[in-house]
């Protein structure tokens, strides 16, 4: 990226900061936690220019669209809304539309944003910290601004980012990834592996919990468990929680997500032995089949994958489990879905996040000749989340006369304790009204497949 001419000079800079005063802005997101996150980095960088957030998009002064291209559909939506704006780019000459994120950043995509009438400012997932100086830019030339970069121009900084929660803030530990999954576009558009000193970590943890009062900081990356290999310092992931838990207060840590491959015994026994771990692990399998997993290129096998979950269930009894699951990917038999049936029944996810494979431009799958009809995806999808209710309404079982530490909220009024995997335990003799606290609650009774207990 050139230097921007304003940033020389001070006055100037003021001079165009005033374009921006007191106008409004929309922030549109897509996709995971990171871009959650990214989206709360980039509302610090429009309240930094005096501007004031709405929600209306269609008076917004500046709208930005935060997308995504894990799957087709993501695209398409956050496309499909950008045209949206059509009507409202004639009314208003002055209001500004910007995209960034994954979809902008992908070469040969389904939409080339270069040639779009609509959007004003186009940048990808590696200059997104420096939106405040393209905005300005913009505001001196009124040209289009189309500038996609090959690699970060710096890490972005979250101490000026304005969150949505209140409760739990996201904390990036890395960046990128180097797993090269064949279905998967991150590496393409997220870069290689980035980890962040542990130092600065800390310090932005220690922020949030002392002088901002969050209850759980989720750490983010592509890949979680390969922090610290990039760094001269060598931390393991492991090594930087057990860090992280020296930080005192009333607080708990939460990581996502991890890969089977990079999780080791050294990690199970950071979670066990530390109370401020929650209680909670996604772990992505993608499939139950090893033929499928080794055409993913993901660099294990149900074995291995099973071995880790018996071992965490054996150290934490209590922990829930959420999982990725891909259906239809190339190449997947009747037999090889089966075989995913079969590994959910088994280990009983709390939770799972299933999708049919989306052919992403790029990726080695895309040009895989054996791809499965839609109708074959869309049955076997429904078929897997059929599975998964049954588990669930199974699942609710295991709490009876079980204990979990929990933070205290009120619903309707009356007293919820939030399990570290998300499951609701009321408490209906809970007479006091303070919430967001942790405090150990025994249930005591399930009916209509919710749970109540009592504070123990």
């Amino acid at each position: 990226m050139n230097k921007i001419s304003v940033e020389k000079n001070v006055k100037e800079k003021s001079k165009i900061i005033s374009f921006y005063n007191n106008k409004t802005y929309h922030i549109v997101t897509y996709g995971c936690q990171m871009n959650v996150h990214e989206s709360e980095k980039i509302r610090g960088i429009l309240n930094s220019l005096e501007m004031n957030e709405t929600d209306d998009i269609h008076s917004a002064d500046v709208v930005v669209f935060n997308t995504c291209c894990i799957r087709e559909g993501a695209e398409d939506r956050a496309y499909n809304n950008i045209l949206l704006l059509k009507n409202d780019k004639k009314k208003n000459k002055d209001k500004v539309i910007v995209v960034c994120g994954c979809m902008s950043q992908q070469k040969n995509g389904k939409y080339d944003l270069s040639k779009s009438k609509i959007v004003d400012i186009v940048i990808g997932t590696h200059n997104i910290n420096a939106l405040g100086e393209y905005l300005l830019r913009f505001a001196i030339n009124r040209d289009k601004i189309y500038d996609i970069l090959d690699k970060p121009i710096a890490s972005m900084d979250s101490s000026a980012c304005v969150r949505d929660d209140k409760v739990n803030a996201y904390v990036n530990i890395i960046y990128g990834c180097d797993k090269f999954c064949t279905y998967c576009i991150v590496p393409y558009v997220r870069g290689r592996e980035m980890s962040r000193p542990s130092q600065e970590i800390y310090a932005e943890v220690k922020d949030l919990v002392q002088n901002q009062g969050y209850k759980y900081i989720t750490l983010l990356g592509q890949n979680v468990n390969s922090y610290g290999k990039d760094l001269s310092e060598q931390m393991s992931f492991a090594e930087l929680l057990e860090y992280l838990c020296t930080i005192e207060g009333d607080f708990k840590i939460k990581f996502m997500t991890s890969h089977p491959v990079d999780f080791d015994d050294d990690l199970i026994r950071v979670m066990k032995q530390q109370i401020k771990l929650a209680k909670t692990l996604h772990l992505p399998v993608q499939s139950g089949s090893d033929t499928i997993l080794k055409r993913m290129n993901r660099h294990y096998n149900i074995k291995h994958y099973l071995k880790i979950i018996k071992k965490l269930k054996r150290a934490i009894p209590n922990i829930a489990l959420s999982t990725d699951i891909i259906v239809g990917f190339p190449g997947e038999t009747d037999k090889d879905f089966m075989q995913t049936l079969k590994l959910i029944k088994k280990i009983k996810y709390d939770q799972i996040f299933a999708f049919m494979y989306s052919k992403r431009t790029g990726t080695p799958a895309s040009t895989f000749d054996d791809q499965i009809d839609e109708d074959i995806k869309t049955s076997r999808l429904n078929k897997l989340l059929r599975q998964q209710k049954i588990i669930q309404k199974e699942n609710i079982k295991k709490y009876f006369k079980k204990t979990y530490d929990c933070l205290i909220k009120f619903i309707n009024g009356v007293a919820v304790g939030i399990t570290d995997g998300g499951k609701e335990i009321y408490i209906p003799n809970y007479r006091y009204t303070n919430q967001n606290y942790f405090i150990s609650v025994k249930v005591e009774d399930i009916r209509n497949h919710k749970l109540s207990g009592v504070i123990k």
